[in-house]
């Protein structure tokens, strides 16, 4: 009898710990796709900016500039860059103030805001130079919202990781970069087929802006059912938040910052001459490929980047972040000088392998991140750190990378003449990655829920 009393607590005790065991489990999942769904966006609106800034928006808003008319326009995707560190203190001040949830709310609302007025926005032709100045005041306000998005979703999974998993829960949010192209893919591809080249050349490339209220609602909704960063929580009930979490950064983790920011400069760079433009723009003005077939291209190569992202990140998980921060950057450097090369030769065939190939270190160097910027700061100026030197990153290696390789083909006559400037970024992060350990700061808290 003392037997049966004794076994029926222990049976309790079980079954509550299942379901507790299944409940954090099943947040952890939401959490994952509730980062995804909201990076995707984040890069949907900024792919589908570069890649119609560079088809149209040369000749829509800045017609009056002659040959530098698309230069100009692709130099406003770089415009919203500068203002990403402002955002970052921000959403960083909030985040590590007032909880991880807020930001992302706060970022997505605002980023859909933005976009959408873009697509509402009259061309130079209907209201001459207002057109343009109003274009980079919107391009401002997605820089604002972009520099808190990724550090409160980057930093919220990594948060709700359970031991050991840090690198792949932190790699959801990191796929939302090639995942965003692909979305911006599809969307203009479905649109620009349904309408036909004359007819989105002249209005319907604002469909592709409109479309993200959608994007955001759904991105809204999947977000309003995540629960707040464990981490976060405890230091709420410990009451050991920051009180100022910037002087707190920028007085003992100046260095972790700018080191952080080096990590990335190189994938940023290289990336962007996929997201950014760049390609699509060379490749069908260069060599007249036709756009749909350098856009399935460009779909496959995100497909493979996203692979690889969450590759990387695995095997960070189980070989640690400098390890394959080092093998990514390395074979970043070594490839991109074939890779330009190929992509010269302009045959569908030629740049298929150069994309494709790209996205292999791309992906590499993109899975570790969140954990790894996660690692190097204190849990109580988490959000700040890691926002604050993504958008240093951000604005060092891509804010002005397919205008610079833009600037460096004209000049040079060549593409080819980009693959240095690539590789000197990719060799910036490659040495920095010789200084990274694998506890950088030894800040390695494990969240509450952890087991």
């Amino acid at each position: 009898m003392g037997a049966k009393q004794t076994a029926e607590p222990d049976v309790a005790v079980a079954v509550a710990a299942d379901r507790s065991s299944e409940s954090e489990e099943k947040q952890r999942r939401r959490v994952a796709y509730a980062t995804l769904v909201g990076t995707t966006i984040e890069w949907y609106d900024f792919l589908i900016y570069a890649q119609i800034a560079a088809l149209l928006f040369g000749d829509l808003f800045f017609s009056g500039l002659g040959q530098w008319s698309q230069l100009t326009a692709l130099a406003t995707a770089g415009v919203s860059f500068f203002f990403r560190p402002l955002g970052a203190i921000v959403s960083g001040y909030l985040g590590d103030r007032f909880g991880r949830r807020i930001v992302l709310v706060l970022t997505l609302g605002l980023m859909g805001v933005s976009t959408t007025l873009v697509g509402l926005l009259p061309t130079a032709a209907a209201i001459g130079i207002a057109a343009p100045i109003l274009l980079i005041l919107l391009r401002c306000l997605q820089g604002l919202s972009a520099g808190g998005e990724w550090g409160g979703a980057a930093m919220l999974a990594v948060e709700h990781a359970r031991a050991g998993h840090r690198g792949r829960m932190g790699a959801f949010p990191q796929m939302g970069v090639p995942l965003g192209m692909m979305l911006a893919i599809v969307v203009m591809g479905a649109f620009n087929g349904l309408l036909g080249k004359a007819a989105f050349d002249a209005w319907g490339w604002r469909l592709p802006f409109l479309f993200s209220v959608v994007l955001v609602v759904v991105g809204q909704y999947v977000r309003s059912k995540v629960a707040e960063s464990p981490v976060f929580t405890e230091l709420e009930e410990s009451r050991t938040k920051a009180k100022t979490p910037l002087r707190d950064l920028l007085s003992a983790h100046r260095g972790k910052v700018l080191k952080a920011a080096a990590t990335m400069v190189g994938n940023i760079a290289a990336g962007y001459m996929i997201v950014g433009g760049f390609a699509l723009a060379y490749v069908t003005s260069a060599h007249d490929l036709p756009r749909a077939h350098v856009l399935t291209l460009l779909f496959a190569a995100s497909a493979v980047w996203i692979g690889f992202t969450y590759v990387g990140a695995w095997w960070s998980d189980r070989s640690g972040r400098p390890v394959v921060y080092k093998a990514g950057y390395a074979m970043l450097f070594a490839l991109l000088l074939p890779q330009f090369w190929l992509l010269s030769q302009g045959t569908a065939l030629s740049v298929g392998v150069a994309l494709l190939t790209l996205a292999v270190p791309l992906g590499l160097t993109y899975g570790p991140q969140s954990a790894l910027f996660a690692e190097m700061f204190p849990a109580r100026i988490r959000l700040s750190g890691a926002s604050l030197a993504y958008a240093v990153g951000a604005v060092l290696g891509g804010a002005f990378a397919p205008m610079i390789a833009e600037a460096l083909t004209q000049g040079f006559g060549t593409v080819l003449a980009v693959a240095p400037y690539l590789m000197g970024m990719a060799l910036v992060s490659l040495v920095t990655a010789f200084f990274l350990t694998e506890r950088s700061g030894g800040q390695r808290e494990e969240p509450t829920t952890s087991r």
